[in-house]
């Protein structure tokens, strides 16, 4: 399983569109793709309501892992991705 810390900047954290541009871009993988806070349970990127319920907000540090074939270029891309989000989005 790969695993990456990153910090959620963008003004509404990972929030209604963020989400969704985030769950979108976990779909394009075939590895199983989980979002989570640091010492809590996993939920499935691929999932808007998983995304929802963990309530993440700008300086919301989260980790990003992902497990299958593609599992590094995943993480890599959605670290980039929350990384380089619009801070106004």
């Amino acid at each position: 399983m790969v695993k990456k810390m990153v910090t959620i900047k963008n003004k509404s954290g990972l929030h209604a569109r963020p989400a969704a541009i985030f769950m979108e871009k976990a779909q394009q993988f075939a590895s199983q793709v989980y979002l989570a806070r640091p010492g809590e349970e996993p939920v499935n990127a691929k999932s808007i309501m998983g995304i929802l319920t963990l309530g993440l907000e700008k300086g919301s540090t989260i980790e990003i892992s992902a497990e299958g074939p593609d599992a590094e270029a995943a993480v890599a891309e959605l670290v980039k991705l929350v990384e380089t989000f619009d801070p106004e989005l």
